[in-house]
């Protein structure tokens, strides 16, 4: 795949900022192929990994960098490094979207540092953050499992899948303002639930929340 192509992807239609998560068994064994093929070089298949993950990439590197045009070149980027990057995924257990999230997460901290700006606060970082430690991963998912049903969703879209207020509204059938509520909530709960298992969020905010 061109870099061509990214750039004429976004300027022609533009990325859509966040979807829905496909994770049906077709898609996901069409993935599995599709990573197969693109290690050994075939364009199409990184072509393929691109139009399925490109919009959740979007979504998500945006809630990094928090500007809509830095988050169009990081999403690029992410996928033109990941033509060579690709070749050291290892499926042992971690799903190939973790492993995206993970590649993601580092291009856009590496262009916060570029521009000499810090992180914006997310309470919590994706599974795949994690990777290098499965303790705090754990402890991530461990706490976010003692959330109620919508907070818990409410938490794990905007902060993974990177959706905005209204698009999460849209999706679970609220309103904007029950959305923010129960954002608010469940950051506050597991801002709480991590500081009692000793692994506070790795945010400057951390203390602003805990004080909240």
């Amino acid at each position: 795949m061109s870099i061509t192509y990214l750039t004429e992807k976004t300027a022609t239609i533009g990325f859509r900022g966040s979807t829905t998560l496909d994770e049906s068994d077709g898609t996901l064994r069409r993935v599995r192929v599709a990573v197969t093929r693109a290690k050994q070089g075939d364009t199409e298949a990184l072509r393929y990994i691109y139009v399925v993950y490109c919009d959740n990439i979007y979504g998500y590197v945006r809630s990094i960098v928090r500007d809509e045009h830095d988050a169009e070149d990081v999403t690029q980027q992410v996928f033109a490094k990941l033509i060579t990057a690709i070749v050291k995924y290892d499926d042992r257990g971690v799903p190939f979207f973790a492993w995206l999230l993970r590649l993601s997460r580092n291009v856009a901290i590496d262009h916060l540092r570029r521009n000499r700006t810090s992180p914006t606060a997310n309470l919590i970082e994706p599974e795949a953050s994690a990777g290098t430690d499965p303790d705090r991963a754990e402890t991530v998912r461990e706490a976010l499992a003692t959330l109620p049903d919508e907070q818990r969703r409410v938490v794990f879209m905007r902060h993974v899948l990177g959706l905005t207020p209204v698009e999460i509204a849209d999706r679970i059938g609220r309103s904007e303002s029950a959305v923010h509520g129960l954002h608010h909530r469940g950051r506050r709960a597991l801002q709480r639930e991590l500081t009692l298992r000793g692994s506070t969020p790795l945010t400057r905010r951390s203390h602003e929340l805990a004080a909240a």
